[in-house]
């Protein structure tokens, strides 16, 4: 049986290029932002861990973000500062509000901003 070259299957040198290029993209997309996330995965638990502290409500702004950037700084957290957090007192109500931006450089003058914005409620309004 002969067979023909027009039936042959394959990736061409522009596939190849065209799959390389997207592997690359997302790699760096990757490398880029993937420990801007695993930063506000630490803030994040860092701001849930204040609902376990005992009398958290009865407790002053100043000691609640001295709470807070001791557990940044054991967790190595350098975006975040004290300007982004906002505390609202009510009471026995505590809101804890994070709100941050973060611009990643990614390559010539594309540039990724990420917004993040939590927050905590502990106690009765």
């Amino acid at each position: 049986m002969v067979t023909s070259s027009a039936h042959q299957n394959g990736l061409t040198l522009i596939g190849f290029l065209w799959v390389a290029f997207l592997i690359g993209f997302f790699s760096l997309l990757v490398l880029k932002i993937g420990p801007i996330y695993l930063e506000h995965y630490k803030v994040v638990s860092s701001l849930e861990s204040l609902k376990k502290e005992n009398d958290i409500a009865s407790k002053s702004r100043e000691e609640i973000l001295s709470l807070l950037q001791k557990r940044w700084e054991i967790n190595m957290v350098e975006r975040v500062t004290a300007k982004d957090v906002k505390i609202i007192k009510n009471g026995s109500y505590l809101k804890v509000e994070i709100a941050y931006d973060v611009a990643q450089h990614l390559f010539g003058n594309v540039d990724a901003l990420l917004h993040f914005d939590d927050l905590i409620e502990v106690g009765a309004k």
